[in-house]
């Protein structure tokens, strides 16, 4: 999958194994795997078969999804193709969703 970043900063807190641990300390080693799995994956669907990153869509923010990190932690992205593919019945269609762009890391709890 083509992986984006909102900015330089959050790009880099992925990309650079320094200022990845740096920037989540123990979560680092699982952060860096979420992300590899995700770039490694040919499109949202095959996340999905993943119970152990449980991809849904972020309640209470229109366009925004998640997948799990580590208990409350969550990697946040919105698809990024436009127009976004659904399927017939209105639906997202996940197989073809294949490019998106990580917006934050947080602790929505």
């Amino acid at each position: 999958m083509k992986i984006s970043f909102k900015n330089n900063k959050l790009e880099k807190s992925f990309t650079d194994d320094k200022i990845l641990t740096k920037t989540y300390g123990t979560m680092a080693k699982k952060v860096k795997q979420r992300y590899e799995d995700l770039k490694l994956a040919d499109n949202l669907f095959v996340i999905s078969q993943f119970p152990a990153m449980r991809l849904h869509p972020y309640q209470g923010n229109s366009g925004i999804w998640s997948v799990d990190i580590y208990k409350n932690w969550r990697i946040l992205f919105i698809i990024d193709q436009d127009p976004i593919p659904t399927l017939d019945d209105g639906g997202v269609n996940l197989k073809a969703i294949e490019i998106i762009k990580i917006e934050s890391v947080e602790d929505p709890h």
